[in-house]
């Protein structure tokens, strides 16, 4: 299952309908699907460019490189029963709560993952990460 969507060219409006693959990926997790849905649509419309890429593990929001990724794959105890989590490479260590786990792949990237189990957590310190990881996929 691989899905590519441009946000901008096949949606118009942020946010409207899915693919088919999005909607499988979270089956078995549908009570998380409406995180993902408030998640994709303010992505979309920021950052109308980005194209979606469904895999069996993950959906990658991408313009050159990956900046977002989202899975539901449980990280540990961090994560209630509904959330997804959302995963973002920055040029530094994020130090947060809300961090559920970082590390250092390759010297000079960290990757960040963040449970993120209900509406409030999409709020505007977490898509600014975003928008930093954006930059800095797009830096490269």
């Amino acid at each position: 299952m691989t899905a590519r969507v441009f946000c901008g060219k096949i949606y118009g409006k942020a946010g409207e309908r899915m693919t088919q693959d999005e909607l499988q990926f979270f089956m078995g997790h549908e009570a998380a699907l409406p995180l993902y849905v408030q998640l994709r649509g303010e992505l979309c419309g920021r950052y109308p460019e980005t194209e979606i890429r469904v895999s069996k593990t993950q959906i990658t929001f991408r313009e050159r490189y990956g900046y977002a990724f989202v899975s539901t794959r449980r990280m540990g105890r961090g994560c209630p029963g509904v959330f997804i989590i959302v995963s973002f490479g920055l040029g530094r260590e994020l130090r947060s709560p809300r961090i559920l786990s970082a590390s250092e792949p390759y010297p000079g990237r960290w990757t960040h993952h963040v449970c993120v189990p209900c509406a409030a957590g999409l709020d505007s310190e977490l898509f600014g990460w975003l928008a930093e990881a954006r930059a800095f996929a797009l830096s490269k």
